[in-house]
């Protein structure tokens, strides 16, 4: 899986950090950075979570 995010619909809301820790991070300007883009497969779960609870739906997975 391919972790994507879209810069110019988060509001920084830091639900994605949340939820996936070691996936999601920000940056200074309190945007999603996203700290592994193929994360393993056991963080499937987790970055499901925060895709599916971003308020801004700024995040995707793509499948590799």
């Amino acid at each position: 899986m391919r972790v994507v995010a879209d810069l110019d619909l988060c509001q920084a809301h830091q639900m994605c950090q949340g939820e996936a820790p070691t996936v999601f991070g920000h940056a200074d300007d309190d945007r999603v950075a996203v700290l592994q883009e193929h994360p393993d497969d056991t963080l499937r779960p987790e970055v499901e979570a925060a895709v599916r609870y971003c308020p801004a739906m700024a995040l995707s997975i793509e499948e590799a």
